[in-house]
Order: C-alpha cells, then structure tokens, then sequence
C-alpha cells in the first residue's frame, strides 16, 4: 500500500490534478444530468440506489419492480457502461487533488499520508454496489437474496469513502491556504 500511496504522490502534480478536476467536471456535467433524468423516468420518481443513502434488500427489490423490463435493462446497461467509468473519473480527481494537497501540507515520512489512497476504497465499493444491484435487476422477479442483502450494505459504505475523499479535498484546500497566507506574512 506504501507503494501504491507513493505513486501517487509522483503521479499527482498540479497539471494531474487539474486535468483531474477538469475531466471530473466535464464528465459529469456531459453525464450526469441524462443518467439522472433515465433514472427519474424508469425509477417514477423513487430513485436509484446508488443515489440513496439507505435502503433495504425490499425497498432494492420493489425499485427493480418500478423500473419494468425496459428500465431494468437501461439500469443494467447503464451500470456497465456509464457506472464503470464514473467511478474511475471521480477517484482520479479525488486522488490526483488528496495526493497533490497532502504533499504540500504533511512532511514526507507523515503516516497521514495514506490517506491518499482511500477513494480507492470508494469506487470499490460503488463497483461492489453496481455489482450488487444488477445482480438484484438482472434475477427480477426472482429475489437474489445476495444481491438484496449486500447492495443495502456497499452503499452508505461507498458514500461514506466519497464523503471523506471531498472532506479531505476541502480541509486539505484551507490548509494550504493557511500555509500559503503564513508564509507570505513571513
């Protein structure tokens, strides 16, 4: 893991994290708003899954019930395209930012710096929950208790990594910050 956390910090220098960010921002703005619209129409408002917080194997089972065999299809197709590589995208601007952001705040032998590595444990989990929920939509109206029983757990795991990942960008961002205003005063 020290070797991974290590390229990292080689990889993500200012132009890496920028790029990041741009293709993040690009990426979503291109994306997101088509998928979300999909989902709203085949989901009748209820959602998805992988946009809430908390639900149970039921609630997973009565979405794939709401979304028909047109929708559930869509939901299927979509997890393996547009859901393969979205995660990619936001670990990359998630890790390019921390990487680049945590080196010019910690000193170079910091066991804090790890915490570079830990949107990798975010777009596990959203593949784990993609995994999960197409298992659940793919057996309908058979009940795929794996998928049912696992997908309810992946995902507030998930959104917990993707929380703490934008946390460290910011408190990372208003570090540097205050380093940059400290050493101007010097």
């Amino acid at each position: 893991m020290k070797k991974l956390s290590a390229f990292f910090y080689r990889f993500s220098t200012g132009r890496t994290a920028l790029a990041g960010l741009v293709i993040f921002l690009v990426f979503s703005a291109l994306t997101l708003p088509a998928q979300t619209a999909q989902t709203e129409f085949y989901s009748q408002g209820m959602g998805g899954p992988d946009t809430s917080l908390l639900y149970n194997g039921e609630t997973l089972y009565n979405m794939a019930e709401t979304h028909g065999v047109e929708g559930r299809a869509a939901f299927l197709k979509a997890r393996w395209t547009f859901d393969l590589a979205f995660p990619l995208v936001f670990t990359l601007f998630f890790i390019t930012s921390i990487s680049w952001l945590i080196n010019r705040i910690l000193k170079s032998g910091s066991p804090l710096r790890m915490f570079n590595l830990l949107p990798l444990a975010g777009m596990l989990f959203d593949y784990l929950e993609n995994t999960a929920t197409s298992l659940v939509m793919a057996a309908y109206p058979v009940h795929n208790k794996w998928g049912e029983t696992l997908a309810p757990i992946f995902t507030p795991i998930k959104w917990l990594f993707v929380i703490v990942s934008l946390l460290l960008v910011v408190i990372g961002l208003v570090l540097y910050a205050v380093r940059l205003v400290i050493k101007r005063k010097q």
